[in-house]
């Protein structure tokens, strides 16, 4: 698994980082999205998953490997 996150779509809304803290975190000064594990360990998977499932603005991308 790959993650990249767009900065620019991110509202803050902080749904990543209640869904995967070990992955996502937010800016302290706007609470735009920080990707702390690019390419998280297999445990995380489902979580990422679903941070990017209820991000609402779409910001996350979640690349499975083949």
């Amino acid at each position: 698994m790959r993650i990249t996150v767009d900065q620019e779509k991110c509202c803050g809304a902080g749904q990543c980082v209640l869904t995967a803290p070990q992955v996502f975190d937010q800016r302290d000064e706007d609470g735009i999205v920080v990707l702390l594990d690019a390419a998280p360990p297999a445990a995380l998977h489902d979580d990422v998953r679903e941070a990017a499932e209820v991000c609402p603005t779409t910001a996350i991308q979640v690349a499975e490997k083949a």
